[in-house]
């Protein structure tokens, strides 16, 4: 086994694996143990009692963090040249269609967020298997298929974030950086655990939050106590 160094100890002593923290205990203790000379990022993730293979367990949304996500996005609105000039002038850094539609199909993915039309969504079938593993797919559920494309691109650069459970039936997402004060990292995980737990389907049985942990990159996990979330 791998032997830690001296700063490594140090920071894992920080960290009592056996216990519980509050919200805020955690996000006051994931910057005290941060490494990185980056502004890391703040991780949440939560395991939930829900079995992703049916389809009304299969949880995913969006959520607008309150304190946004300190990442400036990068937005591309594939839309009719009529919608263009909207789209810019509500913060997107492209707009555009069949110009974009060639550049994904020859490798450029230098975005976060795509914003598309209902009307050219059928132009996106030939580049939809590079969109999809990359988690760029325009979705109606995510709220980046729309006719108004000026208030989705608004939502993204203000702080909206989507998740997806995973096949093990965890969440992950970021909240934030580390050079977030603890009350605002908190107040972003409350905004998204608690728009986790209004979403719990009723089919689902059992402890519903079953773990949560918080991590910044690099940084050991900090285990929550699921009963101090509201």
């Amino acid at each position: 086994m791998a032997k830690l160094s001296k700063k490594r100890a140090a920071i894992a002593a920080k960290v009592d694996p056996d216990k519980l923290y509050s919200l805020l205990e955690a996000m006051q203790l994931v910057k005290e143990v941060n490494t990185t000379k980056f502004d890391a990022s703040v991780d949440l993730h939560i395991r939930l009692g829900v079995d992703p293979r049916k389809a009304d367990q299969a949880i995913r949304g969006t959520v607008t963090l309150p304190h946004g996500t300190g990442k400036t996005k990068r937005v591309l609105v594939l839309c009719t040249p009529d919608k263009e000039a909207e789209a810019t002038a509500a913060g997107a850094d492209y707009a555009g269609l069949d110009e974009y539609i060639q550049k994904i199909a020859g490798g450029w993915t230098d975005i976060d967020v795509i914003v598309a039309m209902p009307t050219v969504m059928a132009q996106l079938g030939k580049i939809g298997r590079i969109l999809g593993p990359r988690g760029l797919m325009p979705n109606p559920k995510t709220g980046t298929v729309t006719m108004d494309v000026a208030s989705a691109v608004q939502d993204v650069k203000g702080g909206k974030i989507s998740f997806r459970v995973d096949k093990y039936g965890i969440v992950h997402s970021s909240v934030g950086r580390v050079s977030f004060s603890p009350d605002k990292l908190e107040g972003n995980a409350h905004e998204l655990l608690s728009t986790l737990i209004k979403m719990k389907p009723s089919s689902a049985k059992g402890t519903y939050v079953r773990s949560v942990s918080i991590a910044s990159t690099m940084s050991p996990g900090i285990k929550v106590d699921p009963r101090t979330i509201k």
